[in-house]
């Protein structure tokens, strides 16, 4: 289970695209906390102590204790954006959580050991690498693990209804889907026939006008003022 991972918060007044240039140059992320029927309370964050949370064991399931002036709260991320090219945090809405409550979220499935299905040939298949479940705001579980070893041979699959949660922890998801499932490898004949059916999908496609198809001629160029 995540712990709380302390965060000093400072309120703010200002608002707009330039004053969100200058938090961010102080090192700061503007963020907006949100929930139980309150009024949205903007605030900046420290970049660098949040961006260290996000990269924890909890990753986008941290459990935030906001340090204010005269309070403290729990909050949940609930999006995080980041700028595209440097992939530093640019603004974060966040959770408002109490203790006690229950919360809706995607935790991250891992396998752990060795799958022996897959050292006698067999292609794992993972169709899903998180799980939808409900967890107390304060006890959301950092992973959920599934087994290796019971995947011994290919067609064995997992359905998300046969895994094992942690305790206080309710599925969401459709206990029928199908998370992981163990496929045959293709032939060498079934590859070459994938490979030439991708390179068919990624092949420009030529397009020739009628009349000079005719005439064994060129098309004429369009008119560059037209572009």
């Amino acid at each position: 289970m995540s712990s709380e991972v302390r965060i000093p918060a400072e309120p703010r007044t200002e608002f707009g695209k330039g004053f969100a240039r200058r938090t961010r140059r102080a090192g700061k992320v503007p963020a907006v906390l949100y929930g139980h029927g309150e009024a949205p309370r903007h605030l900046a964050l420290p970049a660098r102590e949040l961006a260290h949370a996000f990269k924890g064991e909890a990753g986008a399931n941290v459990l935030l204790r906001l340090e204010l002036a005269d309070s403290a709260e729990l909050a949940l991320p609930r999006q995080i954006q980041r700028d595209p090219l440097r992939g530093d945090l640019t603004h974060v809405d966040l959770l408002l959580v109490r203790r006690g409550e229950t919360v809706a979220v995607d935790v991250p499935i891992v396998i752990v050991g060795d799958i022996p299905a897959v050292k006698t040939g067999g292609l794992l298949d993972q169709q899903a690498t998180t799980l939808h479940v409900q967890a107390d705001a304060t006890q959301i579980p950092t992973q959920i693990e599934v087994d290796g070893s019971q995947f011994t041979e290919v067609g064995s699959s997992l359905h998300a209804g046969e895994i094992t949660l942690p305790e206080g922890v309710t599925l969401l998801t459709d206990p029928e889907a199908i998370v992981i499932h163990i496929v045959g490898a293709p032939t060498e004949a079934e590859f070459e026939a994938e490979l030439a059916e991708a390179a068919a999908e990624l092949a420009p496609a030529v397009e020739v006008e009628p009349e000079a198809a005719a005439e064994g001629g060129e098309a004429p160029a369009e008119d560059a003022s037209d572009s």
